[in-house]
This record gives C-alpha cells, structure tokens and sequence, in this order.
C-alpha cells in the first residue's frame, strides 16, 4: 500500500478506536433516547454546514427509508434541505438564522435536535441548539477539535479531538450509522 494511504488509514482508525473506547457509553445512551423519542411519536431535526449538512441528510435519510433492515418509517428532518426556506430565512434574517428559525416552527417538546459543526462554532448552527434547547427539546451535537461552543450547550455532545475536519467526519459518519443500526433493530419488523 502507498504509504500516504497507510498513514490515512491508520490515522482514521486509531481516532475511531479511540473515541469511540472512550465514548461508546455515551452513543449508546443517545440511541437510547432517540428510539425512546420516536417511539413517542417524536422527531430527529438534523442540520450543519457544507460536510455536516450532506451527513444530517444522509443520517436523516436512513431514518426515513431504512439502514439495513426492514421496519417502518421514522420522522427524521435536515433543516438543510428545502432551499426555499434557507434562501428566504437567509435572506430576510441573515444566514446564521437558517437552522434556528426552522426549529422553532418545526421542533416541538419530546423532539430531538441534533447540530454537527466540525468546529463547534458555526453561528448557525450554535443559534439552532440553543433555540431547541430554550423549547425544551433533547440537544446533541457532533463537533471536533476543543468543541467550541456547541459543547457547553447540548446534553448529548460527541466531540472528536481532532483538528483535521475529514478525519473528523469520518468519525461523525461511523456515530451516525451506529445510531441508524440501533434504530433499526429497535423497529425492526417481527
């Protein structure tokens, strides 16, 4: 193997390895809580910029088709979707808006917000937390590096101590389908 794709490699497995030694209690229990809300009849509401809003679609999508097993439909939203609504709220409120204003229309008691933000610190999803968190949603947020300041403000927050933002979104993707595989089997069809 070219030894810059070994060292890739290597460098993606340890960080998984190591977060997920240190953290797989945790994304156990935030799957707890996303089966137990939808099970209730609640929602996931997904959402971050550029890489994180193609893996809250991706997340998303799982949850609404299926992962690997056969089970019914769950409600699971990305805020990054309906470019109508971004466009508008971006427009006429300014973009660090675009998550938060969706929340509050969207969101309700018992629902689920979940923000990814490789540095922890994009305004717009930092707004969207806090906007969920104030409605009394369940918050969590998948970050990298220090966290930045979405960390302090969720009460499930999966930070990957990594500066390298691919890196870290490889680690953020492998969370995501350890969730979607939990789900299923909790909906898998007897």
């Amino acid at each position: 193997m070219n030894e810059s794709i070994r060292k890739i490699v290597e460098e993606s497995l340890d960080l998984k390895r190591t977060f997920f030694a240190e953290n797989g209690d945790l994304v156990l229990a935030f799957a707890r809580e996303v089966i137990a809300a939808l099970r209730q009849g609640s929602k996931v509401l997904l959402f971050g910029n550029g890489g994180s809003a193609a893996d809250a679609q991706h997340i998303a999508a799982e949850f609404v088709g299926r992962f690997r097993r056969e089970r019914r439909p769950l409600p699971a939203l990305a805020l990054t979707t309906d470019t109508s609504a971004l466009t508008c709220i971006a427009n006429d409120y300014g973009y660090e808006h675009v998550f938060e204003r969706q929340v509050r229309a969207l969101g309700r008691t018992g629902d689920i917000a979940l923000g990814i933000s490789t540095s922890g610190n994009a305004a717009s999803v930092v707004r969207a937390i806090t906007a969920a968190r104030d409605m009394g949603l369940l918050t969590a947020a998948f970050t990298g590096s220090d966290g930045g300041k979405l960390g302090p403000l969720v009460h499930y927050h999966f930070n990957v101590p990594c500066k390298l933002t691919d890196r870290v979104q490889e680690v953020h993707i492998m969370i995501g389908h350890i969730l979607c595989q939990s789900v299923d089997e909790a909906f898998e069809e007897s």
